[in-house]
């Protein structure tokens, strides 16, 4: 997903073909793998699941092997690596290292078993802490250890047009409430607030990503989870903004992709969208010159509750099956030094987990205090049930809402959907 397409391992099954026998991160009882050797060098496979990265991670590799007399890193990043990586778990052939996003694929690895609990380790010191506490949240019963080190991470929130902003005399809003205003200002100025483009349904998930951690209860995950709560008690306010924020939009909200609705925004047919820091790339290729910048989604209409929506994209892993724990560490610790990490943020156009890397471009400047600050908060479909198609249950909402069902009980379908298909999924 453009930087938040994660690809589903499909571990549970896995973990049902007896292959694992561990229940928390570093306990499988899984056997470290013979380390081959090249010109009498140790070689460590280091397998990536993130397609985009590839050329950055080399150059690190390289640099790394560089510096080494008797270690090789091996940098693998198959396609659909997470297929790939379901079958080598069945044959217990996993990789020494691995890097991955910090969704539900790292809880699936964690909770079978196969990771190294990194604890200890000098490179946590450099770590931001908001970061290492979405992984804990991750782990099995929030077990607070490392079994991944937060390497990159992301923005999500509003894309804006600096230059129709400026143009309409509009600040960036804080609460939600200014949100609105400046959607009417626009409105009544013959500009459209929004682009949206939900003929990709995956680019529906950004607005509840935004709002739906700020405004669910404490503990909604755990308490889901556990079967005390429900999508539909706690999550209409939700969908209520999301009919708001359409009543704002170009008429064919439904019909627009991802592509086209990228280009359309980068001609200044509208103000704001709402999706990733990985849009902007798309949109700047469409128009180099756009003066764009993001702001977080003001979701209440207390400012001091809205957070920036970001999340891990790549953490680095050591699993039980290390030829070489010690190497891999070492590894790792060269991924987080400064340098390293800013030379990674800067060519993929990341934010950093590591402290004291900074991304500068001005295209996300509206975000940058916030994040370093860790002003953050975690994509919440990172903690539920793997195979939950949440953007196939909102986009049937909305054609619903087009075909026009009444709001009140198109909402409360949709949100015992979600329910239903959490129900179906939901192992605990």
């Amino acid at each position: 997903m453009k930087g938040k397409k994660f690809l589903a391992l499909g571990l549970t099954a896995v973990m049902g073909a007896g292959m694992l026998t561990g229940c928390s991160g570093g306990d499988s009882g899984s056997t470290a793998k013979e380390t081959k050797s090249s010109n009498g060098k140790t070689e460590l496979e280091f397998l990536s699941t993130k397609a985009e990265n590839k050329d950055t991670l080399q150059k690190l590799v390289d640099a790394y092997n560089e510096s080494q007399d008797k270690v090789v890193i091996n940098l693998t990043q198959p396609a659909d690596a997470g297929t790939v990586l379901k079958t080598r778990m069945t044959k217990n052939d996993l990789p020494d290292m691995v890097a991955m996003g910090g969704d539900f694929n790292y809880a699936e690895l964690q909770s079978a078993g196969v990771l190294t609990d990194l604890s200890g380790s000098d490179m946590l010191d450099s770590i931001n802490e908001s970061y290492m506490n979405m992984l804990y949240q991750l782990n099995k019963d929030q077990e607070e250890k490392p079994y991944g080190i937060p390497y990159a991470t992301n923005s999500s929130g509003i894309i804006y047009n600096q230059d129709i902003f400026e143009a309409n005399g509009i600040t960036v809003p804080e609460t939600y409430s200014e949100l609105m205003d400046a959607c009417e200002t626009l409105k009544a100025a013959g500009v459209t607030p929004f682009e949206f483009t939900y003929k990709d349904a995956w680019t529906i998930l950004p607005v509840w990503n935004s709002v739906a951690p700020i405004i669910q209860p404490e503990n909604f995950y755990t308490d889901r989870k556990a079967g005390s709560t429900t999508f539909a008690d706690t999550h209409a306010e939700v969908m209520e903004k999301y009919i708001e924020l359409v009543n704002y939009a170009q008429t064919d909200y439904m019909g627009t992709s991802y592509d086209d609705g990228n280009k359309k925004f980068a001609a200044g047919e509208a103000a704001m969208m709402i999706n990733g820091s990985w849009a902007i790339t798309e949109i700047k290729k469409a128009n180099p010159d756009i003066n764009v910048n993001q702001f977080k989604f003001p979701t209440t209409d207390d400012a001091a509750k809205n957070m920036v929506n970001s999340g891990v994209d790549v953490l680095l892993g050591v699993t039980t099956s290390c030829g070489d724990v010690d190497a891999a560490k070492d590894f790792i610790s060269f991924m987080v030094q400064k340098e390293n990490a800013q030379l990674y943020a800067e060519e993929q156009f990341a934010f950093s987990a590591v402290k004291g890397v900074e991304q500068n471009d001005p295209s996300v400047a509206g975000v940058k205090d916030d994040i370093e600050a860790g002003n953050v908060v975690d994509f919440p479909d990172h903690y539920y049930p793997s195979g939950l198609d949440l953007s196939a249950d909102l986009s049937g909402f909305f054609l619903e809402k087009n075909n026009g069902k009444d709001d009140a009980e198109n909402i409360e379908a949709v949100l015992k959907k979600i329910d239903s298909d959490y129900d179906t999924l939901n192992v605990n």
